[in-house]
C-alpha cells in the first residue's frame, strides 16, 4: 500500500472510531473483583517464564482477569499516598491505563479507564476499535487479535513540577515497570503480552480520545495463551 494511501486510510479510521460529533462518554463505573494477593507461580517462576506473546486463543478474557491485570499495572497496595504495585518517581502517578475490551456478555464492548484508587473500570466510549488502533499500531496483528488491548499513556506534567528536566524520563521508566508487571501477572493468569511502542502517538491518541497533555507510550494486547 503507497505511504500516502495507508495515512489516509489510518485517518478515516481514527475518525470512524471517534464516533458521531457529540457522542457522550458514558462514566459509568464498574467495580471489579478484588485482586489476588497470592498465587501458584513465584517471582521466580514468573521471571523464568516471561516471554513476549503474540497469538492469542479466541476466548474473552473474565472480567476478574481483567482486574488483575489491572491491578497488577497501577493498583493500591496499601492504603496512603505512595503505595502502588509500580514504584513511581516522587509518588506522582503520572500513568494512566485505558483498556479496549471485547467480547464480554457482563461488559459493553469499549474502552474503559482503570480507577486504581476505586479498583474499577469507568467506561468512557462504547464499541469495538481494535481495528483503528491497529492501523495506528502500523497495522500489527495482535492488536486486532486480542480480546483486551491495554494501553499505557503518561502525563509529564505531573512529575514536573517535582523534577522538571528530568520527568519526562521518569514517567518512561515508570511506564516500563507497569509493562512488566503486566508481563509477569499474565504468566500466573496464562495470559500473553507483548509491549508495542511503534505507533503514530498522534493517532493513538484519537482513537483512545486521550485529553491534552496525555502521550501514549506502550500498548499491550493481551489474550489467553493459544
Amino acid at each position: 500500500m503507497r505511504p500516502g494511501l495507508a495515512s489516509a486510510v489510518v485517518v478515516m479510521l481514527c475518525a470512524a472510531a471517534l464516533g458521531a460529533p457529540g457522542q457522550a462518554e458514558s462514566g459509568d463505573v464498574i467495580r471489579l473483583p478484588e485482586p489476588q494477593r497470592t498465587g501458584a507461580v513465584s517471582v521466580e517462576e514468573a521471571l523464568e517464564a516471561r516471554r513476549s506473546v503474540r497469538r492469542y486463543a479466541s476466548v474473552p478474557l473474565e472480567l476478574e482477569t481483567i482486574g488483575q491485570l489491572s491491578w497488577a499495572a497501577q493498583g493500591i497496595t496499601r492504603p496512603g499516598p505512595g503505595y502502588r504495585t509500580a514504584p513511581s518517581a516522587g509518588a506522582t502517578f503520572p500513568i494512566e491505563i485505558d483498556l479496549l475490551i471485547h467480547g464480554l456478555d457482563e461488559l459493553e464492548t469499549g474502552v474503559y479507564r482503570y480507577l486504581p484508587e476505586e479498583h474499577a473500570l469507568r467506561k468512557r466510549f462504547s464499541g469495538d476499535h481494535r481495528s483503528a488502533l491497529r492501523w495506528a499500531a502500523l497495522r500489527q496483528r495482535q492488536v486486532v487479535d486480542a480480546p483486551v488491548v491495554m494501553v499505557i499513556s503518561g502525563v509529564t506534567a505531573r512529575t514536573e513540577d517535582r523534577y522538571r528536566g528530568r520527568a519526562e524520563r521518569y514517567v518512561y521508566m515508570e511506564a516500563g515497570h507497569v509493562a512488566q508487571n503486566v508481563y509477569l501477572q499474565g504468566v500466573s493468569l496464562g495470559v500473553g503480552t507483548v509491549v508495542i511502542g511503534a505507533f503514530w502517538d498522534a493517532q493513538v491518541s484519537r482513537v483512545l480520545r486521550l485529553e491534552d497533555g496525555e502521550a501514549p507510550l506502550y500498548i499491550l494486547p493481551l489474550g489467553k495463551m493459544d
